[in-house]
């Protein structure tokens, strides 16, 4: 079924539509296959190995490899089939707002407990390291979660709010349960903040109230319009508390945390309707719903007014959690890519001895490579800050390279998996293949936990809030690095383009400061796509690359190694040069 057979006498033949294709296709999806082909297995095991982790983590990573290939994948396209349903009445007309998930779905929560998803990285067995380990987990079981990597992102920056609060006595069951390996006691987490009047402007969009009563807990009131895994335990969720005369604060500072749990003992609602599920493009296996509450007892956990400060380390933990679905999803359909191109033929020969095909798939292989490193270096110094470990240099480049992460791979998602797609011809468009899930799931992750403009916006910020301390050590970061990269004599062009390029950034940094701080928030995102207006040019149109081929022509895409080098980079052949001038490496 799935793509028919091809060419190359290729068959799938699987009763669950994509489920057995896929496997087929890839590999045995361990930390092998999913990191081996990556030159980033080596930095990974240069950071391990120097932490003498790399040993006793290799073993269970090979483990849960085969996991994900034998029964968590089959669990994923369960949950694809068979989406939430919204219950509102039981047979005899009472409100009962039931969500009912499909098995498959319940079963991924207790394998996310067995596996420590979210313990590892708080048992810290393994000091600043255990988030690199959290991290790779992670990337294995993204693209085979069915979705569940969503509720995981919200319990993660939970457990983090908690940490960062000192895991108060009223909060420890609530920290425990979110932090368990034990799959009866693991609780998932929502994240209650999107509400009808505004998204990522939670400081003018907020409408929900909180009434303190008289045993010092509140009463929730109030519309909250986006819930990402509405079916979890608790929640942590923003609003305004109501002073002595009926009044509430607008803006930021007005707005407070609160945690709350989503049913009682005896498995009712916490005074909260369900309105209805939201008929998403993608991320179907997950339930995201529209909530009333209409006094749902919660407790108040920020400083009154601090619920925004509050909210800042779950902040980063969660975009982290969307730079590993991107790269998981671009890791997985460059794989499947590959494998196609290995048995596909097309005009006489396998699309893998196209030069055009490879060149393709060789510019899509360097820039998840990149996204891949980028993402272990934006972990390697979370893990550090969070063991007290971190330099005052380490917690700037954090907080200027968590959004630059989230921001860039977000888009980058969208566009490999696009392109990757195309590479199955029409094929690729069929639902039977289970690729179009791929594509829908991945397009999400640019408008998740920010979007674009708004994460451009908080780099702006990151860099004027710290003086431009930020910038200085994100150019002393990456002249370190390509001071090591110096040593290879082919990437000398590319160096000296880097090093070009951070001078222009200081320079153009520098500028735009003189102008004015009306301007600067137009700077914040580089005009990627310009418009002519009227009849008059735009600059930022005029300014972009009108002839692409003659700048791959003078950067030696085209010389007679390249196509070499490409093919060496996407299918690994050792017997084909893997540096050297041309291709697609620089």
């Amino acid at each position: 079924m799935a793509f028919g057979k091809l060419d190359a006498g290729w068959r799938f033949e699987s009763g669950h539509p994509g489920c057995q294709a896929e496997a087929q296709m890839i590999a045995h999806p361990s930390f092998s296959d999913l990191i081996g082909s990556l030159p980033s297995r080596a930095m990974l095991k240069a950071l391990l190995v120097a932490s003498q982790v790399l040993q006793e983590v290799n073993q269970d990573l090979e483990r849960f490899g085969n996991r994900l290939l034998t029964k968590i994948q089959p669990l994923a396209w369960e949950c694809e089939w068979n989406p939430p349903v919204f219950r509102p009445y039981d047979a005899w007309g009472q409100r009962v707002d039931r969500i009912i998930t499909c098995s498959a779905w319940r079963r991924m929560k207790e394998i996310a407990a067995e596996e420590g998803l979210i313990a590892e990285a708080y048992e810290r067995r393994y000091s600043n390291w255990s988030r690199m380990y959290q991290a790779v987990k992670l990337y294995l079981f993204s693209s085979s979660s069915g979705g569940f990597n969503c509720p995981l992102a919200m319990t993660d920056g939970a457990a983090k709010v908690i940490e960062s609060l000192g895991v108060p006595g009223s909060l420890k069951n609530a920290f425990d349960h979110l932090t368990s390996r034990d799959p009866k006691k693991f609780w998932t987490s929502g994240q209650w903040m999107t509400e009808r009047r505004g998204g990522s402007d939670v400081a003018n969009g907020t409408e929900t109230v909180a009434r303190k009563q008289a045993d010092g807990t509140y009463r929730l009131y109030g519309f909250k319009w986006f819930t990402s895994a509405a079916d979890s335990d608790m929640a942590l969720t923003l609003a305004r508390v109501v002073d002595a005369e009926g009044c509430v604060k607008q803006g930021s500072s007005g707005l407070s945390l609160f945690f709350l749990k989503v049913r009682d003992e005896e498995g009712k609602l916490n005074n909260i309707q369900v309105q209805r599920l939201k008929d998403k493009l993608g991320t179907r296996q997950m339930a995201t719903g529209e909530l009333w509450l209409n006094g749902a007892e919660a407790q108040l956990i920020s400083a009154e007014g601090r619920g925004v400060a509050s909210i800042s380390n779950m902040l980063n933990v969660t975009r982290i959690h969307n730079v590993i679905a991107a790269v998981a999803s671009m890791r997985r359909m460059i794989s499947l890519s590959r494998e196609y191109a290995r048995r596909r033929v097309a005009f006489g020969k396998l699309l893998k001895d196209h030069p055009l095909h490879v060149q393709t798939m060789a510019r899509m292989e360097v820039q998840t490579r990149g996204a891949f490193l980028l993402l272990m270096e934006v972990v390697r110094l979370l893990g550090l800050v969070e063991t007290n470990m971190a330099s005052e240099e380490h917690q700037l480049l954090l907080r200027l390279l968590v959004p630059v992460a989230k921001l860039y791979t977000g888009k980058q998602a969208s566009a490999i998996v696009i392109e990757a797609m195309e590479s199955f011809g029409g094929q690729g468009y069929m639902e039977d293949t289970g690729l179009p899930v791929v594509i829908r799931d991945t397009l999400v992750l640019s408008i998740w936990e920010g979007t674009t403009n708004v994460l451009s916006l908080d780099v702006l910020r990151s860099l004027t809030k710290s003086q431009g301390q930020a910038l200085a050590v994100f150019c002393s970061a990456v002249q370190k690095k390509l001071e090591l990269a110096a040593s290879a004599a082919e990437l000398g062009p590319t160096v000296k383009h880097m090093h070009d390029a951070i001078g222009r950034l200081v320079q153009f940094v520098q500028g735009a400061g003189s102008k004015g701080t009306q301007l600067c928030p137009a700077m914040a995102r580089p005009k990627l796509h310009a418009v002519p207006g009227g009849d008059k040019p735009h600059p930022g149109w005029c300014s972009r690359e009108l002839c692409p081929v003659a700048m791959e022509l003078r950067s030696g895409s085209y010389e007679d190694g390249a196509v070499l080098a490409d093919s060496a980079l996407v299918f690994g052949d050792p017997d084909l040069p893997h540096g050297g001038e041309g291709g697609s490496q620089a």
